[in-house]
């Protein structure tokens, strides 16, 4: 994956009236999930923006909230690419990845940001653009390609996800699918329901046809 770079500042004042406040400084409200669990009560030292969340069993994780610039963000949020990124928050380097966003219903403007802490001994699971080269045999018999999931969900670490996953298509006859299940990336998990279709050849009025006229002069 490439490397976005990503400067985000401590946010303390929370609650809808602060975030509406942020907005209109055209920053947006950010949550840093993730980071190592711990056991009950926690015994270090909180930073700025930083709060405890339980998650049962005695134990806890901490959340940082934060706040960046619309600008930052817009090469990150519009774009087809993943990436990896490298966030700087009280001048200390830590990475993740994209989470979730949740964006205004009627402006479309970015309301919130997610984001997930990673390293590169955890696997994360994360959506990753498909591209398929090569030249289907079923494409050459009259079908045509379609692509039915331009994403599928991989589980590695951040380390090992690419930014797409190539499918070589040439063996794909006509009527035929490609499902998650006859997929391998090494060092991949394949995330999504194994009977998923990810592309196939559909048959066309004139490859139907030319199927037709075959059979007939065979007879």
């Amino acid at each position: 994956m490439k490397t976005f770079q990503l400067t985000a500042e401590p946010r303390t004042d929370l609650g809808k009236k602060a975030a509406k406040a942020l907005r209109k400084e055209e920053k947006i409200p950010v949550v840093l999930n993730g980071g190592e669990v711990f056991t009950l009560p926690y015994t270090g030292t909180l930073r700025e923006g930083e709060k405890i969340v339980e998650i049962g069993n005695n134990q806890g994780l901490i959340t940082t909230d934060l706040a960046v610039t619309n600008d930052a963000v817009r090469k990150l949020i519009y774009t087809p690419d993943i990436f990896a990124i490298e966030l700087d928050v009280h001048g200390e380097k830590r990475m993740a990845v994209l989470k979730d966003i949740q964006f205004h219903p009627v402006k479309d403007t970015i309301l919130h940001i997610d984001l997930l802490e990673v390293s590169d001994k955890k696997p994360v699971t994360i959506e990753v653009p498909v591209k398929l080269e090569g030249h289907a045999e079923g494409v050459k018999a009259g079908g045509k390609l379609t692509l039915s999931m331009k994403k599928i969900k991989v589980k590695a670490p951040y380390t090992q996800i690419p930014e797409r996953v190539i499918i070589n298509v040439d063996h794909l006859g006509l009527g035929k699918t490609l499902q998650i299940g006859d997929l391998h990336f090494e060092g991949l998990e394949l995330v999504n329901a194994k009977n998923a279709v990810v592309c196939a050849v559909q048959l066309t009025r004139a490859a139907r046809g030319a199927a037709a006229a075959a059979a007939a002069a065979g007879k």
